[in-house]
């Protein structure tokens, strides 16, 4: 299963998490926590997991391109909501069906 995942270093994990998911929640099935979130995206299932340091996103899909179109409206919405410290540094590491990088 494709996946592509980003530790993005802030000090506002936990908002940041919390105001995706409650955003979300009306279109999406969403199960979130203040510091961990399970949403069913259309193409990918993302899973956020907030730390003191650094926000933590996991994007997984049937398709590599489902998987990057959703790992782009993730890194959007994130940014939106990080608009005082925004653009905030995702390093996204792809993954193929084998967990080769």
């Amino acid at each position: 299963m494709p996946e592509t995942l980003a530790r993005v270093p802030t000090q506002h994990a936990a908002r940041y998490l919390q105001q995706l998911c409650k955003h979300w929640a009306h279109r999406f099935e969403v199960d979130f926590t203040p510091d961990h979130a399970v949403v069913a995206l259309p193409e990918a299932r993302l899973t956020l997991n907030a730390f003191p340091d650094a926000l933590e996103i996991l994007v997984q899909g049937e398709s590599l391109d489902g998987v990057l179109r959703m790992r782009d409206v993730v890194q959007s919405h994130v940014d939106g909501f990080a608009f005082r410290e925004a653009p905030l540094k995702f390093a996204w590491r792809r993954r193929q069906d084998n967990g080769a990088e």
